[in-house]
């Protein structure tokens, strides 16, 4: 059994586009307001889908994928290094 790591470089969301069906829920569930409708995409559901604009303010509170209907959102927490800055 594999431990998952995220992405390099590192991102404190990864967020399935295709699944996103542009709700908000997320959108206003963030304190930091950093989710936003990508309205330069479509994904193939045909709905414009969120994204990360500003990753360094994002600190993995994961409100946006607790109200999350669709469970696009997977939550990283920093690594150790970068926290204690």
């Amino acid at each position: 059994m594999g431990t998952r790591r995220s992405p390099l470089p590192w991102t404190p969301l990864v967020i399935a586009e295709e699944r996103c069906k542009g709700c908000e829920l997320c959108v206003a569930a963030c304190p930091k307001r950093v989710l936003a409708l990508d309205h330069g995409h479509v994904n193939v559901l045909g709905y414009h889908p969120v994204s990360l604009t500003e990753a360094a303010r994002c600190t993995s509170c994961a409100f946006c994928a607790r109200v999350c209907p669709d469970a696009v959102f997977t939550v990283w927490a920093a690594p150790r290094e970068e926290r204690s800055q």
